[in-house]
């Protein structure tokens, strides 16, 4: 089976498995379409030579996002009794705005032209941690070392204020 054959599939496999987490009535069968959602772009991922994100996916996305997401549908016990009733304004608004923004997607990707990529032709080396690291550590190490400090700042900031709160409550 040739590469492009598999993308289309694989692509296929996405979109049905995304509309099912839309249509799934559900939600703990909706966050398990998504896990599925996101093992196919993983796959996607890797078919693109692109190993640092795919198992980034996996990991973040796939891993501990959708474990928090069940945990949460878990802990807010949703039932029928529960569920608020939408009235049909909202329905229709919801409608309107999906289907503005999927006519401003289509006119947006009118102009764009698909080519085809040969695959053969590609360097290998692209998309590994290692040339990711080498180009992280020598073209963008300031970039690198900012973000680092400002994730320093947020993890202060954060502990500094569920410190604070929990003086507040005692």
């Amino acid at each position: 089976m040739s590469l492009q054959v598999i993308s289309i599939i694989l692509g296929s496999l996405t979109i049905a498995s995304a509309l099912m987490v839309i249509l799934s009535k559900h939600p703990v069968r909706s966050v398990i379409y998504l896990v599925v959602t996101f093992f196919f772009i993983t796959s996607m991922y890797i078919m693109m030579n692109a190993q640092f994100l795919a198992i980034v996916n996996m990991i973040v996305y796939a891993g501990a996002i959708m474990v928090l997401f069940l945990f949460v549908l878990m802990l807010l016990n949703l039932n029928k009794e529960v569920e608020p009733v939408t009235n049909r304004g909202a329905q229709i608004s919801a409608l309107i705005a999906g289907g503005s923004l999927f006519l401003v997607l289509i006119s947006a990707l009118k102009e764009t032209l698909i080519l085809g990529q040969n695959y053969r032709t590609q360097d290998s080396s692209i998309g590994l941690v290692k040339e990711l690291g080498n180009l992280l550590f020598s073209k963008y190490i300031v970039a690198f070392e900012i973000t680092s400090i400002l994730f320093i700042a947020a993890m202060v900031g954060a502990i500094l204020l569920a410190k604070r709160e929990k003086q507040i409550i005692e």
